[in-house]
Parts: C-alpha cells; structure tokens; sequence
C-alpha cells in the first residue's frame, strides 16, 4: 500500500492540497491557497504535523529525500493554483512549499554528519545578515555570429558559472555572449544563526550555522530575532590556497522555512495543566507577596529592591500614542552597594528566571558588544550588521553588572535603549535601526570604596546623570553594623552553608517563568479611576510642596514609573485592572527611593540630585558664585579676580570655604570660568 502511495508523490500532495480537513472540518489548506491568491503570495506554508497525520510516509519522504519532495509539492501546488486562478498561476510561474517544523529539532551544536542531505529545524538567534544579492537561476546565451543569432536556456544549478563553449546551431566556438536581460535571477541572502545565550553551556563559545535564504523568504529577518528555521543541511567544499581543495566540508542551511518568535515570553512552554495552577495561585489575594519572597530566597533581605525586580520582570504595558509616540513599559532598576552585598548573586538570578535574559559584566563589555557592530565578511568583503547583547535581549532583561567601570564612550550607546527602546547605527554606509526592547538591570559599587550617605548618589557612584535619570528606581544597599539584622543574616548565611534545608520560597524559578511569560503574554492591564486618583493625588501633593526657590521633588519621569510599577503589579494578580492598592503599594516603594536617594541634605525631595547630579541647594549656591564672580569684576572694572577675594564674599554669605573652593575647580572644569593666571579667575 505504501509502494503504492509513493509511485505519485505529486499526485499525494495535490490531493492533500485538496482534502485535508482540520478538526472543525475545514479545508485548511485549499483556503490557504486562495488566501495566497488574494494576497499575491508565492508560498505556502504546509504543518509539518498535518502532512505526518495525512500520510507518514510522504512526511518521511520530505526529511529524508527533501530536494525531490519540496520539488514534488511544489509542483503540485502549482497545479492546484492553476485550477484556482490559471492567470496569477502563469504570471508567477513558480509557487514554493514550505514545511513548518519539518524533521527533527536539532541543536546548533548537535548538528552532524548523519543530519547531511536531511530536512532539519534549528532554533537560535540571528547575528548577521548580508546585503540581498541575486542569482542566476537560469542564463540565457546568444550566439555573436549575425547569420546565426541562436538563442540558448542554460538551468544555473551549482554555485559556479556555467556556459556553453560551442553554438549548437553554427558550431562556432566562443561565439556565445550571456545575455542578462534574458535570463531568471532569484534574491538570494546569507544569515548567521547563533545558538540563543540560554543554550549555551557555561564557560563556552556560542555556536553558528550558516543559513541560505532564497525568493521570498529574504529581507524576513533582521539582526536580534529569534528564529526556527526549517531547512536542509547541505555542505561546501572548503579549499586551500596550497592545497587546492580539502577532503573536508562546512554546513550550511537551505532555508525552506522561517519562522520569527516575536516575544521571549512564547518560548516557555505553558501545558494546559501549567495553565489551571497558574490561574488557581493568582486567585490568592497574597500572590504579589509570595512572587516577591519567590525572587532569589537565598538572599537575605533586600525586601525593596525585590520587590522592583518583580515588577521588572512582569512588566508594564507599552502604549503607542495616536501620534506615533511610543511610551516603553519595560522597567529600569540600579542597585548601588557596598561591596559584598550580594549584588552580582541577585543580578544572574534574574538573568537566570527572566523568560530571556543575559548578563553581562561592564568591565568586559564595548558599546557594540552592547547594541550592535558592522562587520566585514573576509570573503565577499560584504558589511553586515551583528547585534549586540541589548538587541538579543529584545523582550527580556539585561542584567548588566559593574556599569560604574564601563568606559564613558561605551555607557553612551545606552542612553536610546533605555529610552527609545530601539538601537540605531550609522557605519560604513548602513544605516539601520534594531529593536532593544529591554529592560535593564545594574549593579554598581560606590566611587570611595563605601557609600557615603552625607553625600548625593551621582557623587556616591560613577555615572554621569543621563543615565541615572534614565532609571526608574535606583537602590542603595548598605553594610551598616545593626545587632538585630546581623545575627538574623549569620543565621540564615551558616543554615544555607551548612545545607540544613533549602531556602523557603512559595512558588519554584521554573513555575515562576511560567507564571511571568503567561501574565506577560495574556495579561494587559488598564489603570481604573481610582488608581488613576491615587496616583494624582501622590504626584501633585509633592508638586505642591514646591516653592520658587525650593527644590523640585518629582518629576514627570518619576510619574511614568508609579504607572508602570502599577500595570505590572496588576499583571502579577492577572488583573486586567490597576486597582487603588496597587497604586498604594507603588507609590510606597517610590517613596522608600525618594528617601534614600532623591533627597537634599536637609531631608527635603529633591529629584534634581538623580535629574541633575546636584540638590537644588547646592546649584544655587554655585549660581551665586559666579554671581560673585561677576560682581567682583565689575567692581575691578574687567580685571581677574583673586581666588581669596572670591572666598572672603563668598563666606559673608554664608556659603562654606571648602564648598567655595570646590564649586570653583568645578566650574572651570565645565568652562564657566577661566584662569588668565594662577589665583585669579574670570568669567567666560
């Protein structure tokens, strides 16, 4: 029966193409067809499942003799467009098939000699794509010689030129020109897929493979996505200047099939059973607390900042405006700490349970290692576009750990992603824009070794002031001696060393990613009246303590994350309504960062010290010093004015010697002020 089914594989599919029925009984395929038709496509992308339940032996011949039965599909498929509308069926001439998830899933690493010539799927990350080329598919050739004038078809199969030497017709030698304008060309790209950073295995390379796209699957992909690409993995040749060629052979992929994962989230695999306890445990009105005490349990304390990450994890709700204004919903926190705090623990935690997520160290890390690189390929001495680890952790975290060491050139390229949600690059002729919809993780230690809570955080910690009003909530962990805290922390240190059982958490890191790339996937929260009150209420009441000359304590940053931090905690309960308590819990955490680290020294908020790197306090003062300045010469009628003269005026006011001197050095740094000699200072 089998033998019997085989001897027309053409005839097979077209009758598949013509009768297959899905479980609500419609002619899946057929309405695919016409779909195609309507919408001018060329392909038609066949389930690999559908084919295997119709017939396993037509699926076993397409993974283990691909080249002839995608060629036998096609075909069929032609015939069956051609019964539906002859006229598109001639116009385009050829239709291709195309099998989703066809052959065996094989890792990028996995792949071997016995998966040559054979339908495999791969799944990784694509890092390069060339510039789209095309290729001969079949040249035409004329014969040169005016009584002859032969015309001649030559199918272009292998990789090199071929040509005809003799005219068939006049049998002249040499006398055959190719003709361009004559002959069939296809679009042809090469991209690089890269294993995804999750599979790799510690202390490895990533591994690449190859891919040839063709037709219309070019220009499908770009540099960042994730991808499964179902293909049949051939071999090149390789070739040695001395040697000539080798008796060895690299892989490469045909590309038959390509499909783009849009969101991390849709790579964790949720059972219908994963589902039911996922919706059972958001019925507990203590979920929110129980998530927070499930992030890193075996870190002890850090209540705050857990409770942000959590929030970073779920995340908020991006929006387009009516304008084409794109407002992110990802969330941003920076952890600042003395040393041994458990920062870099708590960073490859999240970078371990975020559905995607990558860590990575600032030190080690370049602004194109980051966004992106343009690359020259060493054989065609093509440019292509290699994304960086803030494009491969589109829809995920990146954890990014010592940010205080990264070069100032480097930190820069972040600036976009963290706002626009998008890195662009602009070399060697491409200009391109990728997508980084990431959310950002750091940790940094403190400038002087300690944090120093008598000072501001943009003095506490290299980084200039665009990045850390970038950041929606930024954290201080201290190591203060506190008898009470210190015995519960060396208890819960030497019970974890000493294995005397694990660290209670309510829900474990592989039902917490379930539970995060569900909510993130179904769940879109919308504020109600009340919490759209509350938060209102919050942001004008510390708005309305502002004066003229008092400092400004919130901006309108800082309400842009109350809103986030509230989408999020609703997705936590799978809410699709911000309610009032969330709005309240958010708005607690937002003063605890206030407190701690948006404050002037006399305890007043003060978001300036994050926006500016200076409380308010402190830019008047500096701005009555070059007052001073100013005055004293006028009063000298333009000469310099001597530094002891500045400080004498400066201490009538009230303004401290040491701070004087300071703000001075300072303002000749930013070129307020200059020196025309030692001592003596003028105003730009």
């Amino acid at each position: 029966m089998v033998e019997a089914k085989l001897q027309d594989p053409i005839g097979q599919f077209a009758e598949f193409f013509k009768s297959f029925a899905d479980s609500k009984g419609n002619l899946k395929y057929r309405e695919r067809i016409c779909q195609m038709i309507v919408s001018g496509f060329k392909s038609l992308v066949i389930d690999f499942d559908d084919l295997l339940l119709y017939d396993d032996s037509l699926a076993k011949g397409v993974v283990d003799r691909p080249r002839e039965y995608v060629e036998y599909a096609s075909i069929a498929l032609y015939e069956a467009v051609k019964s539906e509308n002859r006229a598109f069926a001639e116009k385009v001439g050829r239709f291709h098939a195309r099998f989703r998830g066809a052959g065996d899933l094989v890792s990028i690493r996995r792949v071997r000699a016995e998966h040559i010539n054979k339908m495999v799927s791969i799944e990784g990350v694509v890092v390069r794509a060339s510039n789209i080329k095309q290729r001969l598919v079949e040249g035409t050739f004329v014969c040169k010689n005016a009584e002859c004038r032969e015309m001649i078809k030559i199918p272009q199969d292998s990789r090199t030129f071929s040509y005809p030497n003799t005219c068939p017709r006049c049998g002249k030698r040499g006398v055959l020109e190719f003709s361009p304008e004559n002959s069939t060309f296809m679009d042809v790209q090469t991209l690089v897929v890269q294993e995804r950073p999750e599979d790799v295995p510690s202390g490895q390379l990533p591994r690449s493979i190859e891919v040839f796209v063709a037709d219309d699957l070019v220009d499908k992909v770009r540099p960042g996505d994730r991808v499964l690409i179902s293909g049949i993995l051939s071999v090149r040749q390789e070739h040695s200047p001395k040697l000539g060629k080798l008796t060895t052979f690299t892989t490469y992929l045909e590309a038959n099939h390509i499909e783009v994962s849009t969101k991390g989230v849709e790579e964790v695999e949720i059972t219908p059973e994963d589902e039911e306890k996922i919706r059972e445990v958001a019925k507990d009105p203590n979920v929110v607390e129980k998530i927070v005490k499930s992030i890193a349990p075996s870190i002890y304390g850090m209540e705050e900042v857990k409770e942000a990450i959590a929030y970073m994890l779920f995340g908020g709700v991006p929006k387009v405006m009516p304008d084409g204004v794109k407002i992110r919903g990802d969330i941003h926190v920076l952890i600042v700490g003395d040393p041994g705090t458990a920062k870099s623990q708590l960073l490859q935690y999240v970078a371990r349970l975020a559905p995607r997520g990558i860590y990575t160290s600032g030190k080690g890390s370049t602004a194109a290692g980051l966004t992106a690189t343009v690359v020259r390929d060493k054989n065609t001495g093509d440019f292509f576009l290699e994304a960086g680890a803030l494009v491969l952790a589109d829809n995920g975290i990146a954890a990014i750990d010592e940010i205080d060491k990264m070069r100032d050139e480097d930190r820069v390229a972040m600036h976009e992603a963290m706002e626009q949600q998008t890195v662009s690059i602009a070399k060697a002729g491409i200009v391109a824009t990728l997508n980084a919809r990431t959310s950002i993780l750091a940790a940094a230690n403190p400038r002087f070794g300690r944090y120093m809570s008598n000072r501001p955080v943009s003095e506490n910690i290299n980084l200039p002031v665009t990045i850390l009003s970038r950041f929606d909530f930024i954290f201080v962990t201290t190591d203060k001696p506190m008898k009470d805290r210190d015995a519960a922390l060396a208890e819960h240190v030497l019970s974890l060393r000493a294995m005397k059982g694990e660290p209670l958490a309510p829900f474990s890191p592989d039902f917490l990613r379930k539970y995060i790339a569900y909510a993130r996937k179904n769940v879109r929260p919308r504020l109600t009246d009340e919490a759209i009150e509350k938060i209102k209420e919050y942001f004008l009441g510390l708005r309305a303590r502002a004066t003229e000359d008092s400092p400004v304590p919130i901006s309108v940053r800082q309400l842009e994350t109350l809103i986030r931090a509230a989408e999020a905690r609703a997705r936590m309960a799978l809410r699709s309504e911000v309610t009032a308590e969330d709005a309240e819990a958010v708005i607690k955490l937002m003063d605890h960062y206030l407190k701690t680290v948006g404050c002037d020294a006399a305890g007043r908020p003060d978001i300036d010290v994050i926006m500016t790197g200076k409380p308010r306090s402190v830019q008047q003062k500096m701005a009555r010093i070059v007052e001073i300045v100013e005055e004293l010469q006028r009063e000298l009628q333009g000469e310099p004015v001597s530094k002891d003269l500045i400080l004498e005026r400066a201490e009538k006011e009230g303004i401290d010697k040491a701070f004087a001197e300071r703000t001075l050095k300072q303002l000749l740094n930013e070129g307020v002020l200059f020196q025309p000699r030692d001592g003596y200072y003028k105003k730009v």
